[in-house]
């Protein structure tokens, strides 16, 4: 959309001027003063003027414009230039002795003019040049605050350009605006990277034009994200149809493609801008996936959460100093003889807060698994893990597998397998004792680092549970090939299995799988006795649910150790 300072001279290392006259001698004239420093080329009336920019649009530095032509006028063709996207960032210069023209000639797009009859060689020479460096320099400034697909404002310059209007608006509410596509990597993938663009510039497109009537800026945040701050009193659902209508009347762009809006109104101006849109962001995400709300809007609720998550994620560091995170045991029960007995057991994390109290690691986990913070988490709990297996091999002598989970993050850690190397010598333990769960959905998503990083660790001896099995929709094929020691089925799986109206078969079809592959199936999530007999029954072979145990502090899963009765 914007011309590039490598584009503003012709092939031969000028720059390449149009001079439009119907007269020859006029013609000839302009060219004696401008052809020792530019490239020239010549139109003698308006037809053959327009048909020589559309054709050297990208390389034309300046147009030079007699008003008085036959046929097309130097204003008709002011006039087109101006309502042409592609040729409207040409600069004009109007030729005239026609005074009483100059305003309405500037009202077309005119950037100055040379009066008739001509001045001195050097005064033409010098507007020439002024005209041309201001327009190049205009055109970098463009090129850098803008986004070059959709010519709209780069995030930067946005808010920039959003705290400028601020200031002088300063009475004015505003509202920030978050417009997402839905799934437009999928687009891309499915059309082509072209078909995207044109996607793109059209929404682009359709949003400027709903924003002018009450004013506001926009921007081009990423990809396939757009930022809107807008006075506020706009009717948001009403944008939201509008722009959505717009896309899908366009037979070239229209198919496929859904919207979401989130909106945080009348936004406070004591936060920053990149906050608020933030905020924006927050109420667009809430709504993603869903067909019967595209729209979400920030409200209270969403910043209660907010301020929790802050108050979550400042304590993190505090609470791995105090160890306010304890490990938790949930014993795994191997079912497949006539008497249960303990195979192994889960490290599951529990946050004691000082202030908040037990914090469900269904908060937390998410909200650290989104900041990074993850990671260190996961170390803590394999050296809180491996130190407890330490002491009761120590008081017990003996020990029964521990299993820890491994969140994605740290299969793409270059350091992994030193970090594991390193608790299992600082505490003496063995790899078979420690075993490792990691998520069929990490398997799914860059497949062949994940599988080369597994196959590194079993051959140091680790064993290795797929996790939460049957919701990360591996193919057979990529199954067959997975370097893995168990199945574990999903809780939620589980549990929809044993619904009333439901039926097992596809846990029985799972339970063939891992036959296939001459591995154990863990079943989680089982809670009662008719559960447990089923899935024995079927074919599985560990069990892990609170039939047998809710996860417990270490104090309380020791009894289960003491009572195993095949030490």
């Amino acid at each position: 959309m914007f011309k590039s300072h490598e584009k503003f001279h012709s092939v031969n290392g000028h720059r390449l001027v149009l001079i439009v006259d119907d007269e020859a001698i006029n013609r000839e004239m302009l060219g004696m003063m401008l052809a020792d420093d530019y490239e020239l080329i010549y139109a003698a009336d308006g037809i053959e003027a327009l048909n020589k920019v559309r054709e050297y649009r990208e390389l034309l530095s300046v147009i030079l414009l007699d008003l008085m032509m036959p046929g097309m006028n130097g204003l008709e063709l002011l006039s087109r230039f101006k309502e042409d996207p592609e040729v409207s960032n040409i600069p004009v210069i109007v030729m005239t002795s026609d005074q009483d023209a100059e305003v309405e000639c500037l009202s077309l797009g005119a950037v100055d003019f040379i009066p008739k009859p001509y001045p001195k060689s050097e005064v033409v020479r010098a507007r020439v040049l002024r005209t041309i460096e201001l327009s190049e320099d205009r055109q970098i400034i463009s090129s850098t605050e803008r986004d070059p697909l959709t010519g709209l404002y780069n995030r930067d310059y946005f808010y920039r350009y959003a705290e400028q209007y601020d200031i002088y608006h300063r009475d004015t509410e505003m509202d920030a605006i978050v417009i997402d596509i839905n799934h437009f990597r999928m687009i891309n993938e499915r059309f082509g990277n072209a078909y995207g663009d044109e996607v793109l510039k059209k929404i682009a497109s359709g949003i400027l034009d709903l924003v002018a009537e009450s004013g506001g800026i926009v921007c081009r945040r990423s990809a396939d994200t757009f930022m809107v701050y807008c006075p506020h009193g706009r009717d948001y659902r009403k944008l939201f149809e509008d722009a959505s209508e717009k896309l899908a009347s366009d037979e070239t762009t229209g198919r496929n493609v859904r919207l979401r809006m989130g909106v945080y109104e009348n936004a406070d101006k004591s936060l920053d801008i990149e906050r608020r849109f933030d905020r924006a962001k927050m109420a667009a995400d809430r709504v993603r996936g869903s067909f019967a709300r595209p729209i979400g809007v920030y409200d209270i609720s969403m910043h209660e959460k907010e301020l929790y998550n802050e108050q979550l994620i400042d304590g993190f560091a505090r609470a791995i100093a105090e160890e306010q995170f304890t490990v938790y045991y949930q014993p795994k029960f191997d079912v497949r003889g006539d008497i249960p007995f303990l195979a192994s057991a889960e490290a599951l994390v529990r946050w004691m807060h000082p202030e908040h109290g037990m914090i469900s690691p269904g908060i937390f986990i998410p909200l650290f698994e989104n900041n990074g913070l993850i990671q260190q988490l996961d170390h803590y709990v394999w050296r809180m893990a491996a130190r407890q297996i330490r002491d009761w091999k120590d008081r017990l002598g003996f020990s029964v597998p521990v299993s820890v989970n491994m969140s994605r993050i740290d299969m793409y850690d270059p350091d992994l397998i030193r970090t594991l190397s390193s608790i299992l010598e600082e505490m003496g333990l063995e790899p078979s004792e420690f075993l490792l769960e990691i998520t069929e959905s990490a398997y799914t998503q860059d497949s062949g680092q994940i599988i080369d990083t597994v196959s590194e660790l079993r051959s140091m001896g680790f064993r290795i549970e797929m996790d939460d099995f049957g919701t990360g929709y591996s193919s057979l094929n990529m199954i067959s090939s997975l370097p893995i020691d168990a199945l574990k089925l999903d809780m939620q799986f589980i549990r929809n299995a044993f619904r009333e109206g439901s039926n097992t078969k596809m846990i029985e079809i799972i339970i063939d799988i891992a036959d296939y592959l001459d591995v154990p199936v863990i079943a989680e999530g089982v809670e009662t006795e008719e559960q447990m007999l089923r899935l024995r029954e079927m074919g599985c072979d560990i069990v892990q649910g609170y039939f047998f145990s809710r996860p417990v502090p270490a104090a309380e899963y020791e009894i289960f150790l003491k009572d195993r009765t095949d030490v």
